[in-house]
């Protein structure tokens, strides 16, 4: 009885470390062209704008600002997405950051 709750204790973390695995290269390239580009150079916006109502008018306004460590670390962004896809995947990527839909370096 013990035995068969220890068993059905241990399903739930080993469905999550199966999650864990390699994907495939194409996904994992994908998956690493954000952290090219945050490697590249860092992302933001901002957004501000005036509503009215019962209270009166207000402004309003937000600033949004992503910055990599492999940005602050001057590191670069083709061997970033490298070592990304590899980890990822355990394979090197099939085309070069230049080459990747989407990379605009």
């Amino acid at each position: 009885m013990i035995a068969q709750a220890i068993r059905l204790g241990l399903l739930p973390l080993i469905a999550v470390v199966a999650a864990c695995g390699l994907v495939p290269v194409d996904q994992a390239e994908r998956i690493c062209l954000r952290d090219a580009q945050l490697a590249e150079r860092p992302r933001g916006s901002v957004a501000m704008g005036v509503g009215s109502g019962s209270g009166g008018t207000r402004g309003y306004g937000s600033l949004e600002l992503e910055i990599s460590s492999d940005y602050i670390r001057g590191r670069d962004p083709s061997d970033v997405f490298n070592r990304c896809v590899l980890r990822r995947s355990g394979q090197m990527p099939v085309r070069v950051l230049a080459d990747q839909p989407g990379w605009r370096g």
